[in-house]
């Protein structure tokens, strides 16, 4: 049972606030995001390549630069960068991008992992040199865990519940998965890992004995990458990590567990939307998998936007890190109050007077 404090709960004990946390956000693309119907994570599936870019300018400048359209839906709830990036501003927190296989380099600096983009899972061979990835991005996590004593890591990457699907069937578990839409399309999502894990001839046991080997048949670039920067970062006995995300997260975990991992130091941040969408049974997964997770709510209900309200309707949900941008924000004192007034700031900011940013 998840027990509240304050304007988050937490399935564990609440640790001590961090004194320099520090933000990361890995970036990727999978071609998987272009199977219609499958991603609600950009203007329009044409578009979906761009949201990881357009979510990072966002976060960093307030609005996208490099981009042809917002990373959402027209009329639809706004991109969760609007959620990190407030967190951010209230925390004056450090934050980094990383690229795990971007089509799209964003204009913001990053860390570039030299990964390709993941293919359609649906042919079974979805992340070329995975291993490698794994590989660079321990490096870079041995020093990250070196700077700070709390490493939040978030994602972007538009179909990413369904190679989160992917990876969790493969290693044996049937949690269902969240989604981007307000309607999960998870039928056409299970129909996709089922081709994937079919071309892939791949099974439980050889999953689960190497789940390398699961991401490079049905996963994306950004398991290995977040997967690497946590072995990485673990190697600092003083560091602790927040996944922040929901479903994906929940797959990342599962693969640190399978690499046998130590998991104590680590848990999973996401918002109360996720928690609470039916079609992914979040208690089994905590329950199977041991793992701690704390779920904020940003208190969009009262809020005087029509587009985050949006939220407590079942759109979006989460991404960009933002639960657990959040989360941290909480421990450090923000309130969420005045977490919710500079959500609409930055709403406001980057809608720009247009109609779907204003005040009812």
């Amino acid at each position: 049972m998840i027990a509240m404090s304050n304007w988050s709960m937490s399935t564990g004990t609440e640790r001590d606030p961090p004194c320099n946390p520090l933000f990361l956000c890995v970036l990727s693309n999978t071609d998987t995001c272009r199977i219609p119907n499958i991603s609600a994570a950009g203007a329009t599936t044409d578009l979906n390549f761009y949201t990881p870019a357009g979510d990072a300018e966002i976060v960093v400048y307030g609005s996208p630069r490099s981009v042809p359209a917002l990373p959402m839906k027209v009329d639809g709830a706004p991109t969760p960068a609007v959620m990190t990036r407030a967190a951010l501003q209230l925390t004056d927190m450090p934050y980094l991008f990383v690229n795990a296989g971007l089509r799209i380099v964003p204009d913001v600096p990053v860390i570039d992992l030299g990964a390709a983009p993941g293919r359609d899972i649906r042919y079974g061979n979805a992340v070329s040199h995975a291993d490698v990835i794994y590989g660079r991005a321990v490096h870079i996590g041995l020093q990250l865990g070196k700077l700070s004593d709390s490493i939040i890591i978030g994602e972007s990457i538009p179909g990413g519940t369904t190679t989160a699907l992917g990876v969790l069937t493969a290693l044996g578990y049937d949690y269902g998965v969240s989604s981007s839409w307000k309607a999960n399309p998870l039928k056409i999502k299970r129909e996709v890992v089922r081709k994937g894990i079919d071309a892939s001839m791949l099974t439980v046991d050889e999953a689960r004995d190497d789940p390398m080997h699961a991401i490079a048949s049905v996963g994306d670039p950004m398991m290995p990458a977040v997967a690497g920067l946590v072995y990485g970062i673990t190697s600092s006995l003083d560091c602790s990590i927040i996944l922040a995300g929901g479903t994906q997260m929940i797959a990342v975990f599962a693969i640190l567990k399978h690499l046998g991992m130590d998991t104590d130091r680590i848990s999973i941040a996401t918002t109360k939307y996720v928690y609470q969408d039916r079609s992914f049974d979040f208690d089994a997964a905590i329950r199977d998998l041991g793992c701690c997770v704390h779920v904020v709510d940003p208190g969009f209900a009262d809020s005087r936007m029509d587009g985050l309200r949006k939220y407590e309707d079942g759109e979006v949900k989460e991404g960009v890190g933002a639960g657990g941008a959040m989360y941290v924000a909480g421990m450090l004192g923000v309130t969420q109050k005045e977490m919710l007034d500079a959500v609409e700031a930055v709403y406001e900011e980057l809608m720009g007077g247009n109609r779907l940013g204003k005040p009812r």
